[in-house]
Parts: structure tokens; C-alpha cells; sequence
């Protein structure tokens, strides 16, 4: 059975399961927007980065339906805004029952959304509505992380406003998060109060795994942190707008624009230019982009183009407007020599990425390398975006544990992969039923991923987006 399958079956139960006479909080968690849980207590502002200040149990899911076997928790913490001001984001936690209990792994999943109900920590309990299908199949992803022995936080990396794609507030909210989990130890039964840390994010999750890592040395340099792995790297704000300017992928843009007005972000910079240049259409994009998912964003915006005297007045300028021009220049990952990773990094990238362009991720990487960082890159010279993902995952997985015992090798290695397609042991014997559903994934994107549009137009009529 195919994962749009499964998610449609099971979506259907869950209405079926809602009519039953239990309370509708239970059933249906609140939107973040709504839930008080992430109303930050008055003079949370005096606090230090990665405090706790509110947490809860949590009853978590995979696909938003079945209670998953694990003791889960959320936590809200204090992070920081691109300007420096405090800001609350969640984070959530899952602890497997055979849980390694030294470390943990920061799990960061590619939300890709300017709205707050695209959030993890709500998508990840029971009774959530599921609309994105690559954070559906990257729950899997998490389940292979957690029967490997791993604790799982995933932060709300967007922060409290959803400012997808500002490069720093998504890395120091990791490495808040991670502070956060670290002050959580003896509730989570941790032996140590400075566990072992390695984060992974692919695509829009690796923008925050990029930044965290640039971002560590300066912002949590206290941090056990023993690595890091990011594929399909976004390092290049600028250059990823051209590539999927007027392209079956443009509905990312709204939303990268969208979050990176947001108050926590650039707000105070870009909205009075935005608010000059922007047509009525072009306004009717962002307030689209600002309440729903990825997965709509991009039904709803196929080839689009930024560049149309529809959307804006400048043109083909636009990017080049002095207070773009210098947002976007701030969030392009190794021009910064005091931004670079100072624990081993593994990037992986297909060749024939359709979304996030291969030259600028193999240039950060060289970057990071002259720089004096540790960086394994590897080429994946078959497959697409999303297939890249779960093809590349098993060295990722290898990657983790191997950062975690201290034996990956320092300096700077590359290598190429050919083979697009996943073994059924790839992950070992024990996770072999995961990794028959990550292949089951990549049947629906097809090589290349010639079949997400017609994969995401069965997931909008299956669950109505």
C-alpha cells in the first residue's frame, strides 16, 4: 500500500474516530495560534536563551492518527529573534522505550511554512490534520532515528511568527532547543546533564541545520554537540529564487517572502518596501501564504514568477532593491568566516536537484572547507529532490552514529553516487519495515520526482487542502 494511501485510510478513520463521545481537545489539538501553552509567561524577556518556560506531555503520532509507543513531552523556550529580541518557540520531544540515554538527536523537519498551524509541535499529536507530504513521509524518517535507541527533539525552528527561510533565527532556535532539551535531563532520565548532540534536516529543514551549525561556535559554543548532517542545502536565498522563479515549484517563494517578513525576522525592514511594490495580487500571495501549508502553496502558485508586473513594479530588479538585496545577502550560508561548522558536517545533494540548486551547496561546502571545517559531501548523480532525501537517509543514519562515537574523519572529503534506488537493508535488519516504506515513498516521487505535482493533487483531493 502506498503512503498517499495509507494517509487518506487514515485520515478517514479519523473522522470516523471523531464520533466518538470523547472531548474534541482530545481528538483535535489547538492550533498554535489558539493554544495558550505558547503564550510565553510575562518577563520571559529576562531570561537566558534556551530556557524553559512552559512544558507539557504529549500525545504523539505519526500521520496524525495512531498514539505512537514512545513518552513524549513539549517544551516552550526562550529563543531570539533576528534582531537580537527575545522570542518563544516549542520544541517536541520523543523518547523511545529503549532510549540511549546520553544523547539525542535534533530532528529538523522541512515544514517549509509561513503559517504557525504548519508548526511540528502541532502536526506531531494525535488528531493533527496532516497536509504536507513530505513531512508525512519524513516522520518516518524520525521512527527510523527512534528504533535506532535515539531521544528525537524536533524545535519549532520558525520561531512564534513561522519565518520560514531566515537563516539565523532558525539556527539559534536549534541550538536554543537544544539547550532546552539539556536543561530537560532529569525529567527525560538522562545519565548526563551535557548529553551528546547531533543534529539533521533535509531541504527546508537544512536551512536550520546549516545555520545552527555556522552559528555554533558564536551562540552555544557550551553545547555537546559532536555533529551535523544537511541534505539538499538551501545557502543561497537569492540564487534559489531564480531557480524556481515561473517553475512547478514557485509556490515555495510566497512563502520564503512571507516568513521573511515576519516581526521576528525582517519585518521592520522589508514590509514598508514590500508594502510600496507589492500589486493587490502580489499582497494576495503572501496573506495566502501566511495561513496555509506548504503542500496548498505550492497547488495554488505553479509556475509563478516574482519578476511579474502582476505580483510587483520593479521588475526584474526587484532582488536587487538595496533592502532585499541586503536581506537576502544576509542569509547566504559560508561568505562569513566566523560562521562556519566546528564539529564534522555531512551535505549531501543531488546533482539534478529541480528545487534547491547543486553549485551553491557544493560552494558553501568549499567554503566551510577553507575555512578549516570538517565536511563530507557527497554527489547524488541520479534521483531528485525528494528522492534524494530517502536515498541519501541510510548515510545520513551511518553519519549520526558515527558523529556520535567520535570516528568520523576530520577534514574534507567528497564523493559521487549513482544508484537512485534504496535496498531493503539499507538501514539494517532491524529497521528493514521502514525502510520498505521509504521505498514505497519513493515510488510516488518517481525519478527525478517527475510525480510530485500529481502525487500532491491526489493529497489535495484525498484530504480536501
Amino acid at each position: 500500500m502506498t503512503v498517499l494511501s495509507c494517509l487518506s485510510i487514515g485520515l478517514a478513520l479519523l473522522l470516523s474516530v471523531a464520533a466518538h463521545p470523547l472531548s474534541t481537545r482530545a481528538l483535535f489539538p489547538l492550533s498554535p495560534s489558539i493554544d495558550p501553552f505558547y503564550n510565553p509567561p510575562a518577563g520571559y524577556e529576562n531570561t537566558a536563551p534556551g530556557t524553559i518556560l512552559r512544558s507539557r506531555s504529549a500525545v504523539a503520532s505519526f500521520f496524525g492518527l495512531l498514539p505512537t509507543p514512545v513518552v513524549s513531552y513539549q517544551l516552550l523556550y526562550r529563543t531570539t529573534a533576528v534582531n537580537g529580541s527575545a522570542i518563544s518557540t516549542a520544541t517536541t520531544i520523543f523518547k523511545p522505550l529503549n532510549a540511549k540515554l546520553d544523547r539525542f538527536v535534533s530532528f529538523h523537519t522541512a515544514y517549509d511554512a509561513a503559517a504557525v498551524q504548519c508548526n511540528p509541535s502541532y502536526t506531531y499529536q494525535l488528531g493533527a490534520v496532516q497536509t504536507n507530504l513530505i513531512t508525512s513521509v519524513e516522520t518516518l524518517l524520525i521512527e527510523a532515528y527512534l528504533a535506532s535507541g535515539y531521544i528525537v527533539a524536533s524545535p519549532d525552528y520558525e520561531g512564534p511568527d513561522a519565518a520560514f527561510a531566515a537563516g539565523h533565527l532558525e539556527g539559534m532556535a536549534v541550538l536554543d532547543g537544544m539547550r532546552a532539551v539539556k536543561a530537560f535531563s532529569s525529567t527525560l532520565g538522562l545519565t548526563t546533564t551535557n548529553p551528546m548532540t547531533v543534529g539533521y534536516g533535509y531541504s527546508g529543514g537544512a536551512i536550520a541545520t546549516g545555520w545552527a551549525a555556522a552559528l555554533q561556535s558564536t551562540y552555544a559554543s557550551e553545547l555537546n554537540i559532536r555533529g551535523w548532517a544537511a541534505g539538499g542545502l538551501p545557502s543561497n536565498l537569492s540564487a534559489i529564487v531564480k531557480f524556481l522563479d515561473n517553475t512547478a515549484f514557485s509556490g515555495f517563494l510566497p512563502d520564503a517572502v512571507s516568513g521573511l517578513r515576519k516581526p521576528s525576522a525582517y519585518g521592520a525592514q522589508l514590509n514598508p518596501i514590500l508594502d510600496t511594490i507589492l500589486t493587490p495580487y502580489g499582497h494576495s500571495l503572501l496573506d495566502f501564504a501566511d495561513i496555509n501549508c506548504a503542500v496548498r502553496d505550492i497547488l495554488n502558485f505553479p509556475e509563478m514568477s516574482l519578476e511579474s508586473a502582476k505580483v510587483q513594479t520593479l521588475g526584474d530588479r526587484v532582488l536587487y532593491e538595496p533592502t532585499i538585496a541586503a536581506v537576502l545577502a544576509d542569509n547566504v550560508l559560508g561568505v562569513n568566516a566566523t560562521e562556519h561548522p566546528i564539529v564534522p558536517i555531512l551535505l549531501y545533494h543531488a546533482s539534478s536537484d529541480e528545487i534547491i540548486p547543486y553549485p551553491d551547496a557544493r560552494k558553501t561546502a568549499n567554503e566551510w572547507c577553507a575555512q578549516g571545517s570538517s565536511v563530507t559531501f557527497s554527489t547524488y548523480a541520479s534521483g531528485g529532490h525528494a528522492t534524494t532525501e530517502v536515498v541519501g537517509f541510510p548515510e545520513a543514519l551511518t553519519f549520526v552514529g558515527d558523529a556520535f562515537s567520535g570516528t568520523v574523519p576530520k577534514g574534507c572529503s567528497s564523493d559521487t553516487r549513482a544508484n537512485s534506488t534504496l535496498d531493503p537493508l539499507a538501514l539494517g535488519l532491524d529497521l528493514e519495515p521502514i525502510t520498505v516504506k521509504l521505498i514505497d515513498a519513493i515510488a510516488q516521487f518517481g525519478q527525478n520526482d517527475s510525480n510530485i505535482k500529481n502525487n500532491l493533487d491526489t493529497l489535495q483531493n484525498s484530504i480536501g487542502v
